[in-house]
């Protein structure tokens, strides 16, 4: 594969980002999450599969003794979600998946002479690593012997574990580290050895020279009658019941002694072969998100935006990136009967790198919960406003009636919104609407300063011809807003699904008048993309509905539609704009469509540019842009092409 200029810069970066985290991570204080640390991981895969890099393990300091490991510490591949799973599954079709807890904690090698505990390594390179011995003897959970009914087994070998720190330890003595795993990583190398007897090993492999097993199951259960602390184990029968699996961990997991980050899958067979290399591949890592979580959903609430109900899911509080969560959408009565959700049911709930949670799938109950009774979810049938009855089209629950006074509001509102009508706030619309001062959006234009007063003074103010300077400055900001352009106008209106970044493809695509949307068609429409035969239609029947309306406005003069401009800096180019900036993004926004050009809310395929101040991150955006091979610039270069 060639690699352009572009991603040998990147590729380098990467590389020196990654091993500067491996460091630290191997050495007892982790510089940024795991979360994060994937994700530079993930980018340089994409970019450069055969990296060395990716098939190194980290190495620990220079401070113990070295020795070589007698079970090899390859470090494994990972699976981020379900479908990277599956995808894995495809190539590796076993008649039994064998399922174990992955302990997040620090890799350690437990290595005995004839039946006496002689050595403790850490994982190091995963070849050769520290002697941490004298600490790991007072570890809890490591043997000095290896007996069975008192009697020592001579056998000559290592046993695989996880140092882990049991979170209790963490709150009570170390709540100054990050996290538990981060406070075992710096404990058990301390050359002093102090703090060592808080932590605990527990084992979930072994390999003997003069003894062998029958399975992977004989050989934890050998380790655990031997008394070793070991890993609980599963066996699923298909991918699907480790992934129902991984979803009844997640809700347990909250409620462990320790942290696991996720499952490791495997063969029953032991393979020796594939367990030699530094990268296994008949194994992998099915890590949990810190994004996701399972909880049960206890209420359905019906939230009403305009005319349309959506359904918004009450559940048990689960943290998501380092926020406590309680409700997502359910977006509509479509979703609710696709994923088969019910009062009482066990779902998924994400976030995913997205501000707002989202209710991914039902999961079956843990085993040995107690069965909560399942109810199905009532629909509200009627509109609370205006009585009509509610139409269900699967993708949306609305009132249909056009002249429902909550659907009208929300459509003032919308209006006030997208034009940025400033000093109209919520309770003075909601008054002038409930009076009957204001009824459309074209009434609005027709408010005096008379009109408005009583809302701003009380009668005695009135009666001594007081002016209202509240007043004064709601009809200011109404005239200042007077001039907008086609794209923000069509929005104004509240159309279901339309909104202004929808109506600029439609504009830039030559639908540059108002008449010529008028005149269209729900076909001439759904060749623009983005448009499908759903979106379309809704468009040609909002532009219906409020056709007299959009004339009036435009026709009296209240409001002047801005020209198509035909020359620009940036006609042609098209920038997204993510992170932190020194300027709002909604006015970067507007300096790029002044000049022409157009804005994007996510990285796709033809964006000219990511604007981002951090261009080295490993976020989402970042990432897209390297694989599409878009440029990511910063805020200097951005503010230099407007000068251009």
């Amino acid at each position: 594969m060639e690699i352009s200029l572009f991603d040998s810069a990147r590729i380098q970066e990467l590389e020196h980002l990654i091993l500067q985290y491996q460091d630290a991570y191997y050495n007892g204080e982790a510089l940024i999450t795991d979360q994060e640390f994937d994700a530079l991981w993930d980018e340089l895969k994409a970019l450069d599969p055969s990296n060395d890099i990716l098939h190194k393990v980290g190495s620990d300091s220079g401070n113990f003794a070295k020795v070589q490991h007698r079970i090899p510490m390859g470090s494994q591949d990972k699976a981020a979600n379900p479908e990277e799973f599956l995808s894995w599954t495809e190539k590796h079709c076993y008649d039994e998946y064998l399922v174990e807890y992955k302990l997040d904690g620090a890799s350690i090698e437990l290595q005995y002479d004839s039946g006496i505990f002689v050595r403790a390594v850490t994982r190091g390179n995963g070849i050769i690593g520290d002697d941490i011995t004298s600490n790991a003897k007072k570890m809890q959970g490591v043997l000095p012997r290896l007996e069975l009914g008192g009697t020592l087994l001579t056998l000559t070998g290592g046993i695989r574990g996880e140092v882990i720190m049991p979170r209790q330890v963490h709150q009570t003595y170390f709540s100054d580290k990050a996290n538990c795993r981060n406070a075992a990583n710096g404990l058990m190398k301390r050359k002093d050895g102090e703090g060592c007897q808080h932590l605990q090993v527990i084992c979930y492999d072994a390999l003997f020279e003069n003894h062998s097993f029958a399975d992977e199951i004989d050989k934890v259960t050998w380790l655990k009658t031997c008394g070793f602390n070991t890993v609980p184990l599963t066996l699923c029968k298909t991918p699907r019941q480790v992934i129902e699996y991984r979803s009844q961990v997640m809700e347990l997991r909250p409620k462990l002694d320790y942290n696991i980050d996720g499952l490791v899958v495997k063969e029953r067979v032991i393979d020796l072969q594939d367990a030699a290399r530094a990268r296994p591949e008949r194994q992998i890592a099915f890590k949990f998100s810190l994004e996701e979580a399972v909880t049960v959903l206890r209420q359905v609430e019906w939230s009403e935006s305009g005319a349309t109900y959506t359904p918004v899911g009450l559940f048990d509080p689960v943290e998501l990136a380092g926020t406590t969560v309680k409700r997502a959408s359910l977006v509509n009565p479509n979703t609710i009967r696709t994923l088969g959700v019910k009062i009482g049911s066990h779902l998924v709930v994400t976030k995913r790198g997205e501000i707002i949670p989202k209710i991914e799938s039902v999961v079956p109950a843990p085993l040995g919960k107690d069965i909560i009774p399942q109810v199905d979810i009532e629909f509200p049938c009627t509109c609370g406003r205006c009585g009509a009855q509610l139409v269900d089209e699967g993708t949306r629950l609305f009132c249909p009636n056009k002249s429902c006074p909550k659907k009208i509001l929300h459509q003032l509102e919308k209006w006030i919104s997208v034009l940025d009508i400033r000093d109209f706030g919520t309770s003075l619309l909601s008054s002038l609407f409930e009076s009957a001062k204001v009824t459309s959006i074209l009434s609005l234009y027709q408010l005096t300063e008379a009109d408005l007063t009583p809302f701003f003074l009380n009668q005695e103010s009135i009666s001594k011809e007081k002016e209202s300077l509240g007043a004064k400055k709601v009809i200011r900001s109404i005239k200042s807003r007077s001039t907008v352009s086609l794209a923000a106008f069509i929005a104004g209106f509240d159309i279901e699904g339309i909104g202004e970044t929808l109506m600029e493809r439609l504009t830039d695509a030559g639908f540059s008048t108002l008449e010529k949307l008028l005149d269209a068609s729900a076909e001439d429409f759904s060749a623009v993309n983005g448009f499908g035969e759903v979106t379309a239609a809704a468009l040609v029947q909002g532009l219906a509905d409020n056709r007299e309306e959009m004339l009036a406005l435009v026709e009296r003069g209240y409001i002047t539609l801005k020209a198509p401009m035909l020359e620009g800096s940036l006609i042609g180019l098209s920038f997204c704009f993510t992170g932190e900036l020194s300027i709002k993004r909604s006015q970067a926004e507007q300096m790029v469509r002044e000049r022409g050009g157009t804005t994007k809310s996510s990285v796709v395929k033809g964006l000219s540019y990511l604007v981002t101040n951090d261009t080295t991150s490993g976020s989402s955006k970042n990432k897209k842009a390297a694989q599409l091979g878009i440029p990511v610039i910063d805020e200097a270069a951005f503010l230099e092409l407007l000068k251009v």
